[in-house]
């Protein structure tokens, strides 16, 4: 197959699926020739067109690749694509992601990760809170997965070690997480329905979002 029909220009072409199909039988030796990048792989793709586990199968051909070398791992897709793929997805394609131990925690590690990126320096400058977040369905401790995330000093970073006392501690499930930070759930909905369950200050919680600039599709 000629180099031109993996690249980022090309690899709209194919069906979806068979996008997918091609990239659990691509070795990184084709995937270095072929100069492809992980974002381009996410404007290709449309999820709608994709069977319930076909977006794993994607996630993970990806993440294979970027334990082989190859320079397509989730911190190089942009923010937009992201929320794209997420926002387009079903219950079902983001349930069967968040099923596979190893996706679950890449997923969410690369959220956490890119926290710091989206606040918002103006409006947490003379800020100092800590947010235990808590997902259901975890491997830890209790059943949960847990981040705990310290916004100080105009920056917020990311740990999982649970060192400080919380401001809030914030309980939901992966998949509620992926909607809330994509855009395609509302904070107070999810709280009134009984999906986010918030320990300690309240107010603090419901103005969270705002500190962040969250992606778009």
């Amino acid at each position: 197959m000629p180099e031109s029909s993996h690249t980022g220009e090309a690899i709209g072409a194919p069906e979806p699926r068979e996008f997918v199909a091609m990239l659990q039988r691509m070795d990184a030796e084709a995937a270095l020739a072929s100069n492809i990048t992980v974002d381009a792989i996410g404007r290709a793709i449309d999820p709608r067109k994709l069977g319930k586990n076909d977006l794993t199968s994607l996630l993970g051909a990806v993440s294979r690749l970027a334990e082989q070398g190859v320079d397509v791992g989730l911190s190089q897709m942009a923010p937009a694509t992201f929320a794209r793929l997420v926002a387009h997805a079903s219950k079902d394609q983001l349930e069967s992601i968040m099923v596979d131990p190893a996706l679950r925690v890449a997923v969410l590690d690369e959220i956490f990760r890119r926290m710091g990126e989206h606040v918002r320096p103006d409006r947490v400058r003379d800020l100092h809170a800590v947010v235990h977040w808590r997902f259901t369905g975890g491997a830890g401790e209790g059943g949960f997965d847990r981040y705990e995330t310290t916004i100080s000093g105009g920056a917020c970073t990311v740990s999982k070690a649970m060192t400080e006392r919380s401001r809030v501690t914030i309980t939901l499930s992966p998949l509620d997480f992926l909607k809330l930070i994509s855009n395609n759930a509302s904070a107070p909905v999810l709280f009134m329905t009984g999906k986010v369950k918030v320990r300690g200050d309240l107010a603090f919680a419901a103005g969270l979002s705002g500190l962040f600039q969250l992606p778009r599709p």
